[in-house]
Order: C-alpha cells, then structure tokens, then sequence
C-alpha cells in the first residue's frame, strides 16, 4: 500500500517557537542509581556532596506531617495556608507571597511574566544556571557581566547594563562561588530600573538580613527562597518568594494551579514549626563547611574559595606533587572522587576548569571525602605522580 512519507524530525522541529528549537538542557546532576551503575558502585555507599542538600533531611515535624498526608485530594490552588505561614515566616503580608514546585518554578514564573522577547536579562557568571536557561526560553538577550577574579560582582559593570536591562538576576550567597552580594550594590540596583531577582536559597547559613520586607513593600525586587537547602526538603519541590502584591496577584493567575503538593505544602508548614532545630542544624554544617575548607587548604594544592552558603567551591591551584596544575584539574578530580563513591560537581564553564563545588556534609562524609582526595592525589591520576595530604 503506497503513501507519502510521514513528517521528518526537522518537520517537527519547525513546528517549536524559534528560542526552542536548539535549546541546550539544563546540567542536572545524576541520580545516585545513575551513578553507582556507571561505576560498580553500591548506591547505599555513595558520599553524596554534589546537591548542596542538607544531609539530616526534613525535620522531625515534617516526616510527622508526610505520613498523616492525604494524597487523594487536590490542594489548595490559593495556597492560603501556606501563604499565610510564610508570610509571618518572612514578616510580609501574605498578598505578597508565592510559593512554587522550587524556587525554580518561580524563576520561570517570573520572567515568564516579566520578560519578552529581546529584552535584557542581567546575570553575574558564573551562577545557577536556571537564570539564563529561563531567560533563553522567552527569547531574551542575556546579558552576561563576569565576575572579578575574586568571584565578588563588578558593581560600575553590573549597574551599567541594569540600567538597559528588564531584569537582573543574582543569587546571594552565589551558587557556585559561594560569596555574597554587597547591600549597597543591591540597593543601587533597586535604582536602576530593572526588576531585580535576588536568589536567596542559602541566606539560612548565613547572618544576612532577607530583603523580603523591601520585595512586599513595593520595591522592584522578587525575593526567592526555599526548602530544599535549610529545610532539608529537596525531594519535595517547594519554594517560595516575595514581591510586590500586583506582580503576586499575576503570578498566582499564571501559574498552574495545584504546582505544590499536598505533601509538599504539609512538608513546608511543618518545617516551620521546627525552625529552632532547623537553624542549629543549619550551624551544624556551617561548622563542618568550615572544617573541610580548612582540611582542604591543608592539602597545599587546593584552594577552598570563602563561602557564605552550605558548599564550598574548591580550586586545584597546583598538581598534587607541586608544579602547574593542569586545566582541566577540575575534571581530573571529579572523576577520581566518582571512581571512589564520593560525589562532588563540576561544570563545563572554562573558568571553572580548574575546580570542584563541594557540598558541606556530616562529619563521616568529610572524612570519606578528604580520605578519597588524598588516595586520588597519591595514585597520579590528578596531574602528578605522587602526592597528598
């Protein structure tokens, strides 16, 4: 029986908006069944510290609230609950409030609502990647103004491109450098005529005050927030942030309207009850962060950069036997940690060639971590030929 040929991939392909049609995916990392099957591994033995997750997981409030869960109703497309709890979290009305699957669904949501297509978009790389991504899906001009060799912001550049830009995004401590964002520089933003997106997942570990009070009273300025870091809930895709009411109001129209959960929403509101546990937690691993840095720098060939968040970013700044290390030491590293059950991250980015992120764990983990780097460095793998702690 004769016929024409059916369509062809590129007949498909035309049938997508422009901006989708080569749209380079986001680099997730891999699960962990992923990753224990490349290598031969035992997934139970993996030393997680590529996630940035908080290791204790959700408190003991919320894993009482998941089991009463009653998963056969819809939840509250208004979210008022769980709006109302946030808000008094935060100190803000809750008209001002939105809570997301993940601050991620947020940043969509915003730009979404904000940003059309060749409007500028501002980003400091290098940072979390969901910015450009989302920014590239409107068909937006992204606007990349690199930061100094420090990792701090390049103010006089950052504020020149503000002032031609729709939106700015920033996240403060920056993923995955670690550094915060000066108040000033914030503030100058503000001015600038942009909508100015401050990411503040990991402000729980640090002494910095939230602009959440400035984002609801009106300031061009979306605060974002979430659970999956200090609240030990990243399985469970809830985030949440502060705006001005109107662009609020829009956000709740535009969204889809049952994107946090029931367990999500149970999760979250319980989790603030237990705000006292999870801020010593939080201390916890600041603590351990700050003792794998200083084990690390005592490696005389990595450099932990400071940090303000619950990972550190790690630079090779020599091969463990002495001499250059070599550009792609970031890599090399990596991949001998993942030969080893401990899994750190890397990224593509040239600047980062030379470096690793990793994620402030339990003591047991540091020290699996620290026992791997210097059986890695030993065996030449990284660049050298001998080598250690």
């Amino acid at each position: 029986m004769g016929g024409t040929a059916g369509p062809t991939p590129d007949d498909v392909r035309r049938l997508l908006r422009p901006q989708l049609r080569a749209v380079e995916p986001y680099a997730a990392i891999e699960s962990v069944r992923q990753v224990a099957a490349r290598y031969g591994l035992d997934p139970e033995r993996l030393v997680k510290l590529d996630g940035n997750e908080n290791p204790e997981g959700a408190s003991p409030a919320a894993r009482r609230a998941l089991g009463a869960v009653t998963p056969h109703r819809y939840p509250d497309p208004e979210q008022r609950r769980l709006r109302e709890a946030l808000a008094a979290h935060l100190g803000v009305a809750p008209e001002s409030v939105v809570a997301g699957a993940g601050s991620d669904e947020l940043i969509d949501l915003v730009i979404r609502c904000v940003v059309g297509p060749g409007d500028r978009v501002v980003i400091a790389p290098p940072t979390f990647g969901m910015y450009a991504f989302d920014a590239g899906q409107v068909g937006a001009e992204v606007v990349e103004v690199p930061r100094l060799p420090d990792w701090s912001l390049d103010p006089e550049a950052l504020l020149a491109e503000a002032r031609r830009a729709k939106l700015v995004a920033l996240a403060s401590p920056n993923n995955p450098t670690g550094g915060s964002a000066p108040r000033e520089l914030l503030e100058s933003l503000l001015e600038s005529g942009a909508l100015l997106l401050l990411d503040e997942a990991y402000i729980e570990f640090t002494k910095e005050r939230s602009m959440a009070e400035e984002a609801a009273a009106g300031a061009p300025l979306v605060v974002l927030r979430t659970f999956s870091k200090w609240g030990g809930l990243a399985g469970m895709r809830v985030g949440y942030a502060a705006m001005p009411a109107p662009l609020a109001e829009t956000l709740m129209v535009v969204k889809q309207p049952y994107s946090v959960s029931v367990a999500a929403e149970a999760a979250a509101l319980a989790s603030l009850e237990d705000r006292a546990l999870l801020d010593e937690r939080a201390c916890a691993l600041v603590a351990e962060r700050e003792r794998m840095a200083a084990a690390l720098a005592e490696t005389g060939w990595l450099h932990p950069h400071p940090s303000a968040a619950n990972f550190v970013l790690v630079e090779a700044t020599a091969a463990p036997a002495g001499g250059p290390p070599p550009a792609d030491a970031g890599r090399r590293l990596y991949e001998a940690l993942r030969r080893r059950g401990v899994l750190v991250r890397h990224f593509a980015s040239p600047r980062l060639g030379r470096c690793v992120r990793i994620s402030a764990g339990r003591a047991g983990e540091t020290d699996a971590l620290l026992a791997a780097i210097d059986e890695a460095a030993a065996s030449g793998e990284l660049g050298g030929t001998e080598g250690g702690r």
